[in-house]
């Protein structure tokens, strides 16, 4: 209770655009959920393939030659004769098909697939996708997929208008792929076991290290991790330990995880991220804006009746300058609710927060890394 009030106090002096990481935050996590097994990794697959079964919103033949190619080739391997003339319905579309197999797969499993359009399709929304090999980095194949795509948007088209939601030529099939082989590695045949975290920090690997061998020394009677960097932690295979029972256990223990000052700013959203450790060293801020509002209100003058005048137009312009802010504000950030509450209480919106941001950072006031995206 006491660490989630801390938490609503941080957050009450926000904006909304404005997002901070209190201490309170930085909890204990598991090593599971800061690091990840090497050998247990993803591999991509990728493979071409055909949709057949579109209503009309397929390759068209004449822009796509690869799609008719494609076609003719897989009715030869059917035993079926594909001489004489030439087909135009556009119910076939060539696309590329790509999986993530996931480590420890076994065959006979199933895995989701992507399908993206290659050629001029319009439309995958009701195809089938007809067996495709997905080879992995090595060349071999290692699933086969079939089956109906699904595509989560649509478009409608008349003579006058169109409308359209979402990507219509991208879909997915899901459990479309079964694998057919498994990877040549296996998990039991490792000597040691390398952990990679996912947000590389010296202190973090240092006191997984740490955790890690004050368990093994409990359990095994000796030390058995070694940090090698800021993001692998290498641990032994102890010679009685069976390595499945000892990656359960090592997954489970709480590692208390650290982060450096980080301050991320998107300036197409106008978001603020601010971390729990961010600093920033006494400073005096100024921000203003200068609007400049320029209107025409041209007037139409007629000529008088029964003369030989004509209209004419007489223009008139209005300008009007504004300019608000120019409060002078005391930075001084000890805690990121101090930090905070000042950038609030000079009154500006999160755009002008970034820009306040970016100047204390470049009269190098502010005491961590600053990320633009």
């Amino acid at each position: 209770m006491k660490m989630l009030f801390r938490l609503f106090v941080a957050l009450a002096f926000l904006s909304p655009n404005v997002v901070a990481v209190t201490p309170a935050a930085a909890m204990n996590s598991r090593i599971k959920d800061i690091a990840s097994l090497q050998a247990g990794r993803d591999n991509q697959l990728i493979g071409y393939g055909l949709i057949v079964g579109l209503q009309g919103s397929g390759d068209g033949f004449r822009a796509s030659p690869f799609t008719e190619q494609s076609m003719r080739a897989m009715l030869q391997n059917l035993g079926i004769s594909t001489q004489g003339g030439q087909s135009n319905a556009k119910n076939t579309a060539a696309v590329m098909v790509t999986a993530n197999l996931p480590p420890f797969a076994s065959p006979g499993s199933r895995i989701d697939v992507s399908v993206s359009s290659l050629g001029d399709a319009t439309s995958l929304r009701g195809g089938t996708l007809i067996m495709t090999s997905l080879s992995g980095a090595d060349g071999q194949i290692y699933a086969v997929a079939q089956g109906s795509v699904v595509v989560s948007g649509f478009n409608a088209q008349g003579q006058a208008a169109t409308v359209t939601e979402g990507v219509t030529t991208a879909g997915r099939v899901p459990g479309g792929a079964i694998i057919e082989r498994e990877l040549p590695s296996r998990f039991k045949d490792s000597v040691n076991l390398v952990l990679q975290l996912r947000n590389p920090d010296f202190s973090t690997a240092i006191r997984i290290a740490d955790v890690v061998n004050g368990y093994a020394s409990a359990r095994f009677g000796g030390p058995v991790a070694e940090a090698k960097d800021a993001q692998e932690v290498i641990v032994q295979k102890p010679r009685t330990a069976d390595l499945t029972r000892l990656m359960a256990d090592l997954e489970n223990l709480v590692v208390e995880t650290d982060t450096p000052a980080k301050v991320v700013v998107n300036e197409r959203t106008g978001t603020i991220v601010i971390g729990a450790d961010v600093r920033v060293s006494p400073v005096a801020v100024s921000y203003g804006t200068l609007t400049v509002q320029v209107t025409e209100t041209p007037q139409i003058i007629q000529p008088e009746p029964f003369s030989r005048g004509v209209t004419a137009v007489q223009p008139q312009t209005d300008i009007a300058a504004q300019k608000t802010g120019g409060k002078v504000a005391l930075l001084n950030g000890p805690d990121l609710r101090t930090l905070v509450a000042g950038l609030n209480n000079i009154g500006v919106k999160p755009d002008g927060i970034i820009a306040i941001l970016q100047g204390i950072k470049s009269a190098g006031a502010l005491q961590a890394e600053l990320v633009l995206q």
